[in-house]
């Protein structure tokens, strides 16, 4: 099973253009209704307009925004070289960088365009395993 999140955002176009400035992700799809961002050869995140296109109705209700209780968590490699990246393009932090005691990692918190929460997790001492029954 792999991980392949979609999220609405107002326009695609400045969406992909911040996404691929402030994480260093490139193109993987081309165009103004939807997008999918790719990190070192794999599949990060996709963007779609809010119409509605012949393979589904609308991806938000009238009045809903974007971000609202979403969280994009995503850990990586090279965290410090993200959060200097980030710095140097003027990014927000709503938190950090700091040093997660619970997780023993460190994270850095910020905003995309469209509201929705980054969170950038470096690596972590602790196994990603499911737990045994």
């Amino acid at each position: 099973m792999h991980n392949q999140t979609l999220i609405t955002v107002r326009d695609v176009q400045v969406s992909t253009d911040w996404y691929t400035k402030n994480l260093g992700s490139a193109k993987g799809h081309g165009g103004a209704h939807y997008e999918q961002l790719i990190y070192k050869g794999k599949l990060i995140l996709q963007l779609h307009n809010m119409e509605p296109d012949e393979n589904h109705g609308a991806l938000l209700d009238i009045g809903e925004l974007p971000g609202k209780g979403v969280l994009i968590w995503l850990r990586v490699e090279h965290f410090d070289e993200l959060v200097e990246r980030l710095g140097g393009n003027q990014v927000p932090f709503d938190k950090g960088p700091f040093f997660n005691q619970r997780a023993k990692q460190w994270e850095v918190w910020f905003k995309d365009p469209d509201g929705y929460r980054i969170v950038l997790s470096g690596p972590s001492e602790y196994p990603v395993l499911a737990l045994r029954k």
